[in-house]
């Protein structure tokens, strides 16, 4: 039987079939315009919820998987760089697709695509909202309807985000195995010998960190801001904290804030060269800094860095193009999701736009398993 088994590898989480997803914390873009991709600001520290199950609520030990704590109108995007396989990966919003708008579904569908195909997608930074643009991944409580969740269903119940995962079937991924060892024995075949003129790693393939497209470098705070969320691991509990019991947290979904630029890419495999069963998934609940650190013990990382300074200080900006890959459509449901400033007000932090160049143009399992639960 294949292992389902989904783990946290310091901040990563790693499920079956080579699938690797990190939660970057990043600059919340304004509600108008549509704007390049903002960096990363380090990551979202992720805990397993059964590593504190005298202190969640029950119906999150239900569900299992994992948290992480977010600011109110934070915003983040996905990255799945260090993926080492083709994968199909569904994500969820409150069990909404982020790519279709539909209900969430257990298996791959076509028309519209309910997965994106990674390592084609290096990232995701928001919902499936316009040609070659998304809206920006924001947290807002839920109760409010702000989330996609209450816009698509309208109900809030779920909140928080869902990971499924599909691998190939057993002939491609041994077609994809043979194509990949015949490609490495060409890229030998072709090296210059080592010494002098022999090429030298780097460039932004390089930078990228595993298999797939480079992802932007988590930039250094603007002057005079917080510094960036750290990527260490804590302890499950921290010694010394007190241990209060489980009550009903302020949970916590996703909204949409800013448009930006970035293509949700079209899977040009037949829909038949996946698996029909999952490889794993997991639930990640989202947490708002006082009940993280009731229940962990920890304290969340500072606030997101002021955008404005960031800009002032020159630091990068990002647009993303490939060439080779067709963009999915839109969809209706998407389309039509309002942003969280229309619930929660006016955005008054002030806004600068980047310089024409600080845009950079990219490309042309250790740790206990997480419990997946009832969702």
């Amino acid at each position: 039987m294949a292992d389902t088994t989904v783990r946290i590898d310091g901040n990563t989480l790693r499920l079956p079939g080579g699938v690797a997803v990190r939660f970057i914390r990043t600059l919340r873009l304004p509600e108008t315009g549509t704007h390049p991709l903002p960096p990363g600001l380090g990551e979202f520290p992720v805990r397993r919820v059964a590593d504190y199950g005298d202190r969640v609520p029950e119906e999150w030990r239900a569900r299992g998987g994992v948290m992480l704590p977010v600011y109110l109108r934070e915003a983040m995007w996905l990255s799945f760089a260090g993926t080492s396989e083709p994968a199909a990966l569904q994500v969820g919003v409150g069990k909404v697709c982020a790519v279709s708008g539909r209900p969430w579904s257990d298996s791959l569908a076509r028309g519209p695509q309910n997965y994106v195909v990674l390592p084609r997608q290096p990232w995701l930074d928001g919902i499936n909202s316009g040609t070659g643009t998304v809206r920006q991944f924001v947290a807002v409580p839920l109760g409010l309807g702000a989330t996609v969740e209450g816009q698509v269903t309208g109900e809030e119940v779920w909140g928080g985000v869902q990971l499924q995962s599909f691998a190939l079937n057993d002939r491609e991924l041994a077609r994809w195995c043979e194509e990949e060892r015949q490609r490495t024995e060409r890229t030998r075949s072709m090296a210059p010998p080592s010494g002098d003129g022999a090429a030298m790693p780097g460039g932004p393939a390089a930078a990228g960190g595993g298999f797939g497209a480079p992802m932007p470098f988590a930039a250094p705070p603007a002057p005079g801001s917080p510094p960036a969320a750290s990527g260490a691991a804590a302890a499950p509990a921290a010694a010394g904290a007190p241990a209060s019991a489980p009550r009903a947290a302020a949970a916590m979904g996703l909204g949409v804030g800013g448009s930006m630029r970035q293509e949700v890419y079209q899977d040009e495999r037949p829909l038949t060269a996946w698996s029909e069963q999952p490889a794993g998934r997991v639930f990640v609940h989202l947490v708002t800094p006082p009940e993280w650190r009731r229940i962990t013990g920890e304290a969340a990382p500072p606030s997101p860095v002021d955008r404005a300074a960031y800009t002032r200080a020159g630091l990068p900006w990002f647009d993303y193009y490939d060439e080779d890959a067709q963009d999915l459509a839109p969809t209706d449901t998407l389309g039509s999701v309002k942003p969280v400033g229309d619930w929660l007000g006016d955005d008054h932090e002030p806004w600068q736009p980047p310089t024409p160049g600080q845009t950079r143009q990219l490309k042309d399992t250790p740790g206990k398993p997480v419990g997946d639960g009832d969702w």
